[in-house]
């Protein structure tokens, strides 16, 4: 099957990895359909690759159905929307840990129920998880948790559409350098958006008869291939600030 003859269907894809791999999928031909929650940078995105886009929260179970409702078929799913936030648990309230969970976990459910009735053997999902679901992450429990809990919902899943011969996969990227990463308090080795963007365009390459269940990414910290740590915003900030207390 060649590339332009399958629709994909990208969340997240205002920005970020969501927005890196629409323009992957669009450079090798694929029809593309961008959605987003916020409309204005949804709608810039569209309009610098050139794809579809509707306008929904993938944690939106009839806004979202109702979205994608024109959609005859669906050959890819790209699923990285997402959101990271949270804080200590002893620091954290009921709805700040509900907004994080609908928008990592609740979304699994939602964007599947909408769209598996529109594909068709030789269809994939792919979910855009994060190394938290395997190394969770310090003040940040409902991101780790909602990340660990999209593996499993896509294991099982796998495990129930494979006699429809459609495939899921998992890509869990260590730190990736987007707008979401200035958050973090320190700096690290993180990989591109593009990085992401490849691993999903080549995984709908894999012959349906192979199970790739997961793909795990991360920046290389030694040798001739390492790239320059990323001082994120936050962790600027409190350098500063540990200097300026300090003289």
């Amino acid at each position: 099957t060649t590339a332009i003859s399958r629709t994909a269907l990208v969340t997240g894809g205002s920005g970020g990895i969501g927005k890196a791999c629409a323009a992957k999928l669009c450079e090798l031909g694929y029809n593309v359909v961008l959605s987003a929650r916020r409309p204005d940078p949804l709608r810039a995105a569209a309009d610098e690759l050139g794809p579809r886009y509707i306008g929904a929260a993938a944690s939106d179970p009839d806004g979202f159905s109702e979205a994608i409702g024109p959609l005859e078929i669906i050959d890819l799913v790209v699923h990285a929307a997402g959101a990271l936030g949270g804080t200590y648990a002893r620091k954290q309230t009921f709805e700040q840990w509900q907004a994080i969970i609908a928008a990592n976990l609740d979304s699994c459910f939602v964007l599947t129920s909408a769209t598996l009735p529109k594909m068709r053997p030789g269809s994939r999902f792919i979910f855009i998880s994060s190394s938290a679901a395997h190394e969770p992450m310090m003040a940040r429990t409902a991101y780790s948790a909602s990340k660990a809990g999209m593996n499993a919902f896509a294991r099982a899943l796998a495990l129930e559409v494979d006699r429809d011969g459609i495939a899921v996969h998992i890509v869990t990227p260590g730190p990736v350098e987007t707008e979401m990463l200035q958050d973090v308090p320190f700096e690290m080795n993180a990989i591109q958006v593009a990085d992401v963007a490849d691993a999903v365009a080549w995984l709908d390459t894999v012959d349906p008869s192979v199970d790739l269940p997961e793909i795990r990414l991360h920046a290389v910290r030694r040798g001739p291939f390492a790239r320059d740590p990323v001082v994120p915003e936050e962790a600027r900030r409190r350098a500063d600030s540990s200097i300026a207390e300090k003289s």
